[in-house]
């Protein structure tokens, strides 16, 4: 009893360590956020503010447009998470529960997109949005951006499809159902936690994307929350506690989305690796 109450105590330490390893950069964040320049780059680096600086949070939602920023970018998170959800699962389906001879060659297709960067289709994109006309607008964002996830969302999803035994969908046919009425009523919902976790990865990819918002946009009326909050640093002299306030607000809607959606996260991991 002694040994395994001794295993433990070992085990919480190791897992407690990891955690507060885990936290302290949200910490340092936060406590940076309400800083001077002065304490941030000498007086007080890491320790709590001596002064809370809270008017760094108003002067970034007040005196910039951080407010279009934040609401443009979840503008482009929930279009993308929908839009990409939806071609992914009905592609990932076709691709896998489906019959047709060049499946394997549109599947490896889609695959390709995840090994291309997205700094070797920059240039072409550029100049593919700007002859079609939809550079510097919304759909100069979007179109990228769910392209770019649908190749990661395809391979999360064929992996759960193909662990699914066809005797559900012969049983939905002899039954009467057609494929788009089987696929929403008795496939879809066996695969919503895999739904989920492509969902999670496709609105962080979204969220958090800085290189093709700060190429393709060039209007504060259509910019993103992280070229907005690069906007914020002067070229002579810069808030940085502003930034902070500006990266805080950045983060916490990534943070509530996963507080939310873990669970479905989790269990997807869990039969993944089963049926792996």
């Amino acid at each position: 009893m002694k040994k395994k109450k001794i295993m433990g105590a070992i085990k919480f330490a190791i897992l407690l360590l990891i955690a507060l390893t885990q936290l302290f950069p949200l910490y340092w964040l936060i406590t940076f956020s309400l800083k001077s320049n002065t304490e941030i780059f000498g007086e007080n680096v890491i320790g709590l503010p001596h002064v809370w600086r809270w008017d760094n949070y108003v002067t970034a939602l007040s005196s910039s447009n951080l407010i279009r920023y934040f609401l443009n970018s979840v503008f482009y998170s929930v279009v993308t998470v929908v839009a990409a959800g939806i071609i992914s699962s009905m592609a990932a389906y076709a691709i896998s529960r489906m019959i047709w001879k060049l499946r394997n060659l549109v599947y490896g297709l889609f695959m390709i997109g995840i090994m291309i960067p997205a700094q070797a289709a920059l240039l072409p994109l550029f100049q593919i949005l700007d002859r079609l006309g939809l550079k510097g607008g919304y759909l100069g964002l979007l179109i990228p951006y769910i392209a770019g996830a649908l190749p990661m969302s395809i391979m999360i999803l064929v992996g759960f499809y193909k662990g699914i035994p066809r005797e559900m969908e012969e049983a939905a046919y002899i039954d009467g159902c057609g494929i788009f009425k089987c696929f929403i009523q008795i496939i879809f919902p066996m695969v919503k936690s895999a739904i989920a976790t492509a969902s999670i990865f496709t609105f962080l990819g979204t969220w958090n994307e800085l290189m093709l918002a700060n190429t393709f946009v060039d209007s504060d009326e259509f910019r993103t929350l992280p070229v907005g909050i690069m906007s914020l640093a002067g070229q002579y002299s810069t808030e940085w506690g502003l930034i902070g306030a500006g990266m805080v607000i950045a983060t916490l809607p990534t943070i509530i989305i996963y507080f939310f959606l873990s669970k479905q996260v989790q269990e997807s991991l869990v039969v993944g690796a089963v049926k792996g």
